[in-house]
């Protein structure tokens, strides 16, 4: 049996690995793919959701969702990405007019499976946070939430505190961090443990598939800028690391924690705080993922997209 699923991405390179992962995975049904602001401008994102999904043309088509425009980011990520998020690969895209707004598209997709719905957050929640106030009674409905974001034992990737995520809609992730709802966080202590090499780069699917070409323009941005920004020879790939958490939970070693987001510190705001004293007095609220078996993740992964060249 297929998981129904939502995809919240800001893409970015490594959103786009993963919707490709997604969209050529048997065991997920993707109903929806909602694009916020982050690594780009809300409006770049809704423009990169349908050009990814254009480009990878898969047997079935998700509803697709535009990011809001009224939330400002305070950062964004073009340095590492490309100045349109996708490798600066110029892919042509066709006009879409009157896209249904992302939270409105979560709302209705979880109203018509209740409980059967997954949503995968690997951009800022925004969205999520939205559509949870636009709609109290999802937070009875939905299936699961995986979020791919926050620091626990290391430290920030956009400030010395503070995940990249989280730090674009901290509001947003306090809300969501303190809802009655199941949740797992993927946050950099154990996304990190995995990066992509380009020895993996070459066992890709080749040009002559659509996956392969599209992975293959847009990859190679992301190793230029890991090599001139972090001096780095691999590229790390956290969102796909939280789709496989979400398919393959068993290769992650889960702990139940509590867990918050500072809101309003002058050098803090953005950071996950955790109650790990011995004795606790915050409930947990969360599960964590903080160790992963690398090696069979790394296989999942290349497996997972030498299955969508096949498809393709």
């Amino acid at each position: 049996m297929t998981r129904k699923v939502i995809l919240d991405v800001d893409p970015g390179i490594d959103d786009a690995v993963a919707i490709c992962l997604a969209l050529f995975d048997p065991r997920l049904e993707v109903v929806a793919i909602t694009a916020t602001g982050g690594n780009v401008s809300p409006q770049q994102a809704t423009v990169n959701v349908q050009t990814i999904v254009e480009q990878l043309d898969p047997p079935r088509w998700p509803r697709l969702g535009a990011a809001p425009l009224d939330n400002p980011l305070p950062a964004d990520n073009r340095q590492m990405h490309g100045s349109d998020g996708l490798g600066n690969a110029n892919f042509p895209v066709a006009s879409l007019h009157n896209m249904h707004p992302a939270e409105k598209v979560i709302c209705d997709e979880v109203r018509a499976a209740p409980n059967e719905v997954t949503i995968i957050c690997l951009g800022p929640l925004t969205n999520i946070s939205r559509a949870m106030h636009r709609d109290p009674d999802l937070l009875s409905l939905l299936g699961g939430l995986i979020i791919c974001g926050g620091a626990v034992g290391v430290s920030g990737n956009v400030t010395a505190a503070a995940e990249f995520n989280v730090f674009c809609d901290p509001l947003a992730a306090r809300w969501l961090f303190r809802a009655p709802l199941t949740k797992t966080l993927v946050p950099l202590d154990c996304s990190r443990q995995y990066s992509m090499t380009l020895d993996q780069f070459d066992q890709l699917p080749p040009e002559t598939t659509r996956a392969g070409k599209f992975l293959r323009q847009i990859l190679p941005c992301s190793f230029r800028s890991y090599r001139q920004n972090r001096g780095m020879e691999s590229i790390y790939l956290s969102d796909v690391v939280t789709l496989v958490a979400a398919t393959d939970p068993e290769l992650f070693e889960l702990e139940g924690m509590a867990g918050d987001v500072e809101i309003d510190g002058e050098i803090t705001t953005g950071a996950t705080v955790f109650d790990r004293r011995q004795e606790r007095e915050w409930r947990n609220n969360m599960d964590v993922a903080m160790t992963m078996q690398k090696t069979d993740v790394r296989d999942k992964i290349i497996g997972g997209l030498i299955r969508a060249g096949e498809l393709t």
